[in-house]
């Protein structure tokens, strides 16, 4: 009993290692003859050639089967989202206070409108072509560089006084500050259903304080139709968004509005739910 019971030593336990690695005896590698593990390793080196040829298959076929320029399923694309700039978000939702004295707390905002401008300046978008007609631009071939569609310019002089060029503080410090409303791509999305949708910002809620003045630009707040539709990024590569630009005028000192601009087409719907879909809202504050 006291054999059986007895420890093996470290290096009685490293021989036994060593024999299960190579048994010099029985001429056994880890257990196994030399002809055991090349049927293994053949068995393995097929199977795995196999597998890697049927998932190469499936990738090819699911790539000659598919549209490079749109995506097969877009059900849950109804009505395009709506973002604002700047975009400077709180605890709920997007919420934009500022001090016209305090040139710290508007600064940033500024630097964030004239950041997303750059996209929009004359060298950003010399590849795209000057559109005048207030049409859908419907492009059945591909007659752009490189086998592309084309696109419409749209430059930031567009925005007028919020542009960012006359006046580079876009109104902030005077109480009167601009923002600058984008909506969403959506593939072949036709708004409007051949007129214009265009924007409007309405005061929200109980603290409604009359009508809130605005001017739009482009003109009236439209997003022209020449801009759609959008045939995908492979096809566009050059494609900006329209944008609106709205510059409130005359927004009640000390007092939080929430404000919501909505863009109103045939087409584009709103959802109580989703504060983003075909509607941005947002607070604003400016303090004195």
């Amino acid at each position: 009993m006291a054999t059986l019971n007895e420890k093996k030593t470290c290096s009685e336990r490293m021989a036994d290692f060593r024999r299960f690695v190579w048994n010099p005896e029985t001429k056994l590698f880890m257990g196994r003859s030399l002809i055991n593990w090349v049927w293994i390793s053949l068995y393995y080196l097929a199977f795995y050639v196999v597998m890697s040829g049927l998932f190469a298959l499936s990738i090819y076929c699911l790539m000659r089967t598919i549209n490079p320029y749109e995506p097969d399923y877009q059900d849950q694309l109804k009505s395009p989202g709506v973002t604002l700039r700047p975009d400077v978000y709180g605890d709920r939702g997007l919420r934009i206070y500022y001090n016209v004295s305090d040139n710290k707390t508007w600064e940033g905002l500024v630097t964030t409108l004239h950041t997303f401008l750059t996209a929009y300046t004359p060298a950003a978008q010399h590849l795209n072509i000057n559109c005048t007609n207030n049409t859908y631009f419907i492009q059945d071939t591909f007659d752009g560089p490189n086998n592309t569609k084309l696109s419409c310019k749209f430059t930031s002089d567009m925005l007028q006084n919020c542009s960012g060029i006359t006046d580079p503080t876009f109104g902030y410090p005077e109480g009167k500050p601009c923002f600058i409303i984008k909506m969403n791509r959506i593939i072949k999305f036709y708004p409007g259903n051949g007129t214009a949708p265009r924007v409007n910002c309405t005061y929200v809620g109980e603290e409604e304080s009359g009508p809130l003045d605005a001017d739009y630009y482009p003109g009236n707040g439209t997003f022209s139709l020449h801009y759609f539709p959008y045939y995908g990024k492979k096809a566009q590569p050059s494609y900006s968004n329209p944008l609106v630009a709205v510059k409130f005028l005359n927004i009640t000192r000390n007092v939080e509005f929430k404000i919501v601009c909505k863009v109103i087409g045939a087409g584009i719907t709103f959802n109580v739910h989703d504060p983003y879909e075909g509607k941005v809202e947002f607070k604003l504050k400016i303090e004195d």
